[in-house]
Formats: structure tokens, C-alpha cells, sequence
């Protein structure tokens, strides 16, 4: 009988599958939450005793999924529960278990930090159970964040715009967005001067006194004192006042947890975080090697850890010593985190397969694959190499009223720098002798002006986010995605600029709901989250101080804020209501998603709009194509979308079926039910049933005319995989070469 290993996703389902005895055990994957609170209704109630119940429930898409594991679980020897070893995991382990209807105590919960052959055994002999703590601390967070989704968000809808939401960490993360952009706007540009001066033999040289008077960027403050320096500096006579040499150890940077993963994959790659984690997940999960079998490449990607296994920094730096000398590896290191709660249990990203080069790596992994694995490859060993050794020479010339300062500097050992780039150039110096006379060259002056404080990119909004303790590394790049999902941001040129709506928004919760806003508030709450996750504090308690004042909150603000969707009658009638014999409905101005905006009282009974400034708007008529939907049986309509005309049912919104104005067909008939192929051209290439979504047969390879699979009987097509042409069944995927 085989053991039964549960996860939540079913690539990393397909890996571990690779590591263990065939026979032996069956992977199934959960797909994320099997059982979680409902998707349209609040799923939260109280209690007699005043208690905070959260009311899950499995949905309709994952009863399926429930009914296999059920299944297998019956036959299984052993049930194990997998999934991810963050608080998230945990509590999917918790709540398959309680799905599966058993207690969670009887399940063994097993937890890796990679997804290789020698951490699933390792798991597997060393099973625990369920952490409550964890658990407990995971649903704390989900009904809080329900709580405010739920509650908050209406009111800011049906208050200031249709489709607008609030959230504890959201909300917080926009103010900061806003409050930068607040002192961006208020910023008073200063006056300031510089004399950028040059010695003989190309010298650039900074200014730093004049008549003792120590010069800092704002000290010359206007063209008289500018004017004042430059001309004595013309009429001074230089000499090498002093020469200082000395030496510097550069340290490694540590290496990457989630947040300074995304950070350097933004600056350096220009990745979004949201990038970042999807790439990072696929190779936690595992892709193919050219051996033909499956591994995880890096080690579980959100975490706040820097910790690494004794393991891992042992062999990191016996192959530098190896492979660069033993001067490159002179010694073990580990850090630690200076962020507040970090779960130092974890260990910080790093590869799991040391002798996989970024060189190898990058001719079976996708482009930008690639370049994660090779910046996550390189921190790592970096962080276990020897410091850097520069020489720096501070050289101060003076003259009679104004002084100097030159900086030079030299790599004497490159240390850690193997593995990274120098982006700091030497600059070395030529050789000067104290007391030595020096010619000036050029000198001039130029007017500049402070500079208000820089948008945030999204690596630096990520940055603050975590110094100031608000969220965890999973939803850093979820909050951002959110923001610009729900119109309140516009990410150009890398940075973040707030939009209308969000200042709107943000002065609304900062007058009625401060501590949804307040980045201390949100940062204590983490702590408390925290706590319950380490400590086991009452959960409940925690609910409840924050429930039942912010609802009173909540009822009060839909008495007192302002409806900013007031409609304002215009004093005109509305002519296309006259004109049908409907009466007279008055025109109002309104305010919309896109600004103002002037429309019929009797909508959507009339659909009659103008601009703002009182110019119709044109009426779109309906052109009906000849076809008829396939689900529903309508009439179909040909509109106009980003990418030309397409077909659509005018059933809609009941009915959302689309396809393409016309399709393509293939000489291949469907595996599936008979019908013809046609060729879909959407974000990419697809190879559907004309029927589809009634049949369900979709796929990127191109179906052959007499292709068939050798092991399924199913149909085949021809694609490239790793640059040699392969036959590939459309179904189970057996591959065979092309001779």
C-alpha cells in the first residue's frame, strides 16, 4: 500500500515524485487552499460568548481536488502533510487534515527548505506535528485582513468610486506611496553653489574650506560668495599640503532573503518583485535537468532569514578554496538578520546543487531563469569569501585661502569581487610628493538647486516596507501588484507615482480610520502575529481589541464621510429622453473612474452621456455578425478590442463568450470530440477546438495530421525542447527525438 505525501503545488508534487522509491509513495498537490473562508460572503460570525468565528468552507472548484486526495488518503499507509514551512503552509496542512476530516495530530507533518533527493529523506525520518502557533498566527492575519477587506472596502466604494479596496498592509504601504509624493510637491528648491576645480595632470579636486570656514553642499549659498572664492582660487598658490595611505577591509554582502532578492533582481535585472517570485518559485519547485530528472535549483524563497545550513558554508568554501586558492577562503561565515520577528528557523536563498554552475545553468534554464539563478548563485558564494583589501589615498592640497581634498583607490585583492561586479573603478592617483607644488588648471562655478526626494521604486518602496516592520516577505510583492491592480498607483520609468484616487483615498481613511494607515499600528500588529507564531498568545484577544471598535468605526464613517459620487443637477433636460417620448429627465454631473462627466438621470433606463464640458458622446451601435454563440445560443456581435475586431456574445454580462472575428483552421480534426482545429493568435499561439470552451482541447504544440502517440494513443505535434526538434504527445507529454 502506498504512503500518501501532500503539497499545495503540482510542480513541486512532480519533483518530489522523483526522489522517492516507485511504488512507495503517491504525490498529490491541493493547488493552494483546500478549505479557506468563502470567496462572497464575510465568513465571519460571533459567538454567544463573544468569540471570533471564522467560518470556512470548501469551494466548488476544490471539491474535485478534495475527492482525490480523499481517495488515496483512504488506501495510504501513512498520510504526510508537505506544504511550504511558513505560517501560509502550515495552515494548508491544518486545514487539508481537518478537510480530510482527521485530526491534525494524526497526520505527520514534514518540512524541507529545498526540494532535493537528500531533504525529502531527510523530512521523511523526521516528521513533527501540526504548530498550532502557526496556525493560529496564520488565521489571525486572514481574518484581520477579511475583517478590513470586507467592512472598509465597501464604504470606500459606494463613498468615493466604484471598485476601490482597503487593506491593513495595502492601506499603510499606499500612505507611504502618498506621503512622498505630498513632500514632493511641498518641496521649496534651494539655491546652492559649486566650484568644480581641476589640477594639473587632470586632478579633480573638492572644494572643502575656504578661509577655515568648512564648506559643506549648501554653505556657498549665492553668486556673491561664489564669485568671491573663484576669483581668489584664480590668484592662489598650491602645494600638497599632506598625503594619508591606508588600507580597508571590504566585507561580503550577506546573502539574499526574499526582500533584498527583490530588491537587487529590480536594480540590477529590472525585474518586478512579482517577477522575481514567480521565477524564484519555479526554481524552488524544481525543473528538468539535462539528465533528464527534476530538482529544486535554490532554497525556499520567502523568508527573513539569513541563516544558511553548517552544511551549505562548509562546502561553499571548500570549492573556492579549490577552484580560487585558500586565500579566497579563509574562513566559514553565517549572519543573522537584523529584521524584527525574522524567522531564523529558516535559511536564507541559496543554491541547493553547489556544482551548478551559472555557466551550465543557462543552457537548460529559460533567459531570465537563468539570470535569477546566476544573481541567487553568486551572492551565496560571495557571502562566503574573503573580504576585499583596497588601498585608499587621501591626498589635501592648500592654498592661501582655499583647500583641496583628493581620493584615490587601488584593489589589492579582489576577495569577494570574484563573484561580483566592481562597480566602484579603481582611481589611482599620480605620484605626489608633500610639499610639492601643484598647478591649478581650471576652475568654474555653477549654479544648482536642491532636488525634491525621488519616487519610490519598487525596490525601494520594498525597502521601506521592511525597515519599518510592515508586512512579511510573502506579500511585498502581492501589496505592489494590488496597488496598481486597483488604479492607485502608475509605475513609469521604475518609479511609483499616485494617482487622483489614491490621495482621495488616503486622506479618507487618515481622517476616519488613522490606525488602518499608521505604519506603527501596522507594524505592532505584525509583532503580535509574531508573537502568537513563537509564544502561542491568545489569538482571540487580539481579534476582538481590534473588531468591534473598528466596526463602530466603520458605522459611523457611512453617517459622516461625504459621498464624493453626488450627482449635481446641471439644469439641463436630457435630450435623448425628449426625443424618444420618455418625458423629462434632468442631466447630472457625475464624477467617474476616469474624471467628470454629465448623464442621464434615468439611467441606465437611458444611456444618454456627455463630456465635461457638455459635448455628446457618440452612441456605439451594435454590429451583429451572422453566428450564434455556442453557449448560450444569442446572437454573437464584432466589437473592437487592443487587438482588432473580435467576436462577442451579446448576451453579456451573462454570458462572456469571445472568440476571434476569424479563425484560422487547421487540416487536423480535435482528439478530443472529432470537430476542427483552429489556430488562435492571443498573447501566444494557441491550438484550439472550433468548439472550445464546449470542448476543452487547447494547446500551444500544433496538432500533426497522423501523429499519435507511442505510449497514450493520443495525438502529437512537433516543438523545439532544448534546441533539438522533438515529437510531443499533446496529453501526456512522451517525447521522442526527431530522426
Amino acid at each position: 500500500m502506498k504512503n500518501l505525501i501532500i503539497v499545495e503545488s503540482p510542480a513541486k508534487a512532480k519533483t518530489i515524485s522523483n526522489f522517492l522509491p516507485k511504488g512507495r509513495y503517491k504525490v498529490l498537490a491541493t493547488k493552494g487552499h483546500i478549505r479557506d473562508l468563502p470567496d462572497k460572503r464575510f465568513g465571519i460570525e460571533i459567538s454567544e460568548d463573544g468569540e471570533i468565528v471564522p467560518k470556512y468552507s470548501i469551494s466548488r472548484e476544490n471539491q474535485k481536488k478534495l475527492k482525490d486526495i480523499k481517495e488515496y488518503a483512504k488506501k495510504a499507509e501513512t498520510i504526510y502533510l508537505a506544504t511550504d514551512e511558513d505560517r501560509e503552509g502550515e495552515a494548508i496542512g491544518y486545514h487539508t487534515a481537518v478537510a480530510l476530516k482527521k485530526e491534525p495530530t494524526e497526520i505527520p507533518r514534514i518540512v524541507f527548505h529545498e526540494v532535493t533527493k537528500s531533504a525529502i529523506q531527510n523530512a521523511l525520518k523526521n516528521p513533527r506535528n501540526i504548530d498550532m502557533n502557526l496556525v493560529n498566527a496564520q488565521q489571525t492575519r486572514r481574518v484581520l485582513d477579511r475583517i478590513v477587506g470586507y467592512k472598509l472596502s465597501p464604504l470606500l466604494a459606494s463613498k468615493i468610486q466604484r471598485g476601490l479596496s482597503a487593506g491593513r498592509v495595502q492601506s499603510s504601504s499606499l500612505k507611504i506611496v502618498v506621503d512622498r509624493e505630498r513632500e514632493i510637491k511641498k518641496f521649496i528648491p534651494v539655491e546652492y553653489w559649486q566650484i568644480p576645480t581641476i589640477f594639473k595632470k587632470d586632478l579633480e579636486a573638492n572644494l572643502i574650506e575656504f578661509d577655515k570656514e568648512k564648506l559643506g553642499k549648501l554653505s556657498i549659498s549665492n553668486i556673491d560668495k561664489a564669485t568671491e572664492i573663484w576669483n581668489s582660487i584664480q590668484k592662489e598658490k598650491f602645494k600638497i599640503e599632506s598625503i594619508e595611505n591606508k588600507q580597508r577591509s571590504v566585507s561580503p554582502p550577506p546573502p539574499f532573503m526574499t526582500s533584498t532578492l527583490q530588491q537587487t533582481a529590480s536594480n540590477k535585472l529590472g525585474f518586478s518583485p512579482k517577477k522575481t517570485m514567480s521565477l524564484a518559485q519555479k526554481l524552488y519547485e524544481g525543473v528538468e535537468l539535462p539528465d533528464g530528472k527534476k530538482s529544486g535549483l535554490i532554497t525556499y524563497m520567502r523568508t527573513d532569514s539569513l541563516n544558511l545550513s553548517k552544511e551549505s558554508r562548509e562546502k561553499a568554501v571548500e570549492k573556492i578554496q579549490n577552484e580560487y586558492g585558500e586565500d579566497f577562503g579563509k574562513e566559514i561565515r553565517n549572519y543573522s538578520t537584523k529584521s524584527k520577528g525574522a524567522q531564523e528557523a529558516h535559511e536564507a536563498i541559496r543554491p541547493t546543487i553547489l556544482d551548478l554552475k551559472p555557466e551550465d545553468a543557462d543552457k537548460f534554464l529559460e533567459k531570465d531563469m537563468a539570470k535569477l539563478y546566476t544573481l541567487i548563485y553568486n551572492r551565496f558564494f560571495a557571502s562566503q569569501t574573503t573580504n576585499a583589501l583596497f588601498s585608499l589615498q587621501t591626498v589635501t592640497i592648500s592654498g592661501t585661502r582655499s583647500k583641496f581634498r583628493l581620493s584615490g583607490r587601488k584593489l589589492l585583492f579582489k576577495g569577494f569581487y570574484i563573484f561580483s561586479d566592481l562597480e566602484d573603478r579603481d582611481r589611482i592617483l599620480p605620484e605626489l610628493q608633500k610639499g610639492e607644488e601643484i598647478k591649478l588648471q581650471k576652475v568654474s562655478k555653477e549654479q544648482k538647486f536642491t532636488e525634491p526626494p525621488k519616487r519610490f521604486s519598487e525596490a525601494g518602496l520594498i525597502k521601506n516596507l521592511e525597515a519599518l516592520g510592515i508586512g512579511r516577505p510573502s506579500t511585498y510583492a502581492p501589496t505592489i501588484s494590488t496597488l496598481q491592480a486597483r488604479g492607485y498607483i502608475e509605475i513609469e520609468k521604475k518609479q511609483i507615482q499616485p494617482t487622483e484616487v489614491a490621495f482621495i483615498v488616503t486622506e479618507t481613511l487618515e481622517q476616519h480610520f488613522e490606525n488602518i494607515v499608521n505604519d506603527s499600528f501596522t507594524a505592532d500588529m505584525e509583532k503580535d502575529l509574531d508573537k502568537i507564531a513563537e509564544e502561542g498568545g491568545n489569538w482571540q484577544e487580539i481579534l476582538k481589541e481590534f473588531y468591534h471598535p473598528f466596526i463602530e468605526k466603520v458605522a459611523l464613517g457611512k453617517e459622516n464621510i461625504k459621498s464624493l459620487k453626488e450627482a449635481t443637477p446641471i439644469g439641463r433636460y436630457c435630450p435623448e429622453c425628449e426625443k424618444e417620448g420618455r418625458g423629462q429627465s434632468e442631466l447630472l454631473l457625475r464624477k467617474g473612474r476616469f474624471g467628470e462627466f454629465i448623464a442621464c438621470s434615468a439611467f441606465p433606463k437611458c444611456r444618454y452621456s456627455e463630456n465635461k464640458d457638455g459635448v455628446p458622446n457618440k452612441k456605439k451601435e451594435l454590429k451583429f455578425s451572422d453566428e450564434v454563440c455556442i453557449l448560450c445560443g444569442k446572437q454573437m456581435v464584432i466589437k473592437d478590442g487592443k487587438n482588432g475586431e473580435f467576436l462577442a456574445c451579446s448576451g453579456y454580462p451573462k454570458c462572456k463568450y469571445t472568440r476571434p472575428l476569424k479563425l484560422d483552421f487547421l487540416d487536423v480534426s480535435c482528439p478530443e470530440c472529432g470537430k476542427r482545429v483552429a489556430r488562435y493568435k492571443l498573447k501566444t499561439e494557441l491550438f484550439r477546438c472550433e468548439d472550445y470552451p464546449k470542448c476543452n482541447f487547447s494547446n500551444r504544440i500544433e496538432p500533426s495530421v497522423d501523429g499519435q502517440c507511442q505510449k497514450c494513443g493520443y495525438r502529437t505535434g512537433k516543438r523545439v525542447y532544448r534546441g533539438k526538434e522533438v515529437i510531443e504527445c499533446l496529453k501526456c507529454k512522451h517525447r521522442e527525438e526527431v530522426r
